[in-house]
């Protein structure tokens, strides 16, 4: 079988397309792809935010692969195979870059969990975005029951899974889990635009910021807060922020070198 997961990188903007035809499900195969990819990503200094979608109109990812549960259900190592999964959605989610999700299609079950791992979601107008798995007797297993009730709140992350009801894009937005809905058709084209005015900032400064809110966000508001303050005196050490003040007051763009 060939890859299911292609890449490309340009302009310090990475393109992570899943190509699991028709669904773009969520397979073993597609996990350890998923994992190498982001490992890459990590560690390449030309790259500065990622979007990470699907191929086709049909489907961001349309979940799990359940033609693969038998074989789990039959395994005596479950955990083993679950913590699989989580290490590489976590590697997503800690990445120390900008990321941006393109759902552009049904985006249920392990896709809403693999969309919840960017930093920001843009969804097309015929989207679906839900949590399916209680219909199978299951519930969300890689991350959902975390992430999302951080995003959206408890209630109403609890009612998507209790009821494994889907909702629409504008419904995601009006929650925030989406953060912005367009046409059909135009969601990579705006993840673009997007990711090229973040790109032009300094990576030292994005990391930061991802890392000021994703830690904050665990610890008591003093902690949170002192916790930003050593990120901010870390980010005064930087070339990019000498050359950002230098810009300011020279009246140019300033020309970030991420270091």
């Amino acid at each position: 079988m060939g890859k299911l997961v292609h890449f490309e990188k340009a302009d310090g903007i990475a393109i992570v397309t899943i190509d699991n035809p028709p669904m773009n499900v969520l397979s073993n195969q597609v996990v350890t792809e998923l994992g190498e990819i982001f490992t890459s990503i990590a560690e390449d200094p030309e790259v500065i935010v990622t979007i990470l979608t699907g191929s086709g109109n049909r489907a961001f990812m349309a979940g799990a692969d359940i033609k693969e549960f038998p074989q789990l259900i039959e395994n005596q190592d479950k955990k083993a195979t679950v913590m699989k999964t989580h290490h590489v959605l976590n590697q997503i989610d800690f990445l120390s870059k900008p990321t941006i999700a393109v759902l552009n299609g049904i985006t249920f079950g392990g896709g809403c969990e693999l969309a919840l791992t960017c930093d920001l979601r843009i969804a097309e107008t015929h989207a679906q975005i839900g949590l399916p798995e209680i219909k199978l007797g299951l519930f969300p297993g890689g991350g959902g029951t975390q992430r999302l009730p951080r995003l959206i709140g408890k209630a109403k992350a609890k009612e998507l899974m209790f009821t494994g009801e889907p909702i629409s894009a504008e419904e995601g937005a009006r929650i925030g889990l989406v953060n912005q809905v367009v046409p059909s058709g135009e969601g990579l084209e705006a993840a673009r635009k997007l990711a090229q005015k973040i790109a032009g900032y300094s990576l030292q400064a994005l990391s930061r910021i991802k890392r000021a809110v994703d830690e904050g966000a665990e610890l008591a508001f003093e902690s949170a807060v002192e916790r930003e303050a050593d990120l901010f005196v870390e980010v005064f050490e930087t070339e990019d922020v000498k050359e950002g003040v230098q810009g300011f007051i020279e009246k140019r763009v300033p020309k970030f070198k991420h270091k």
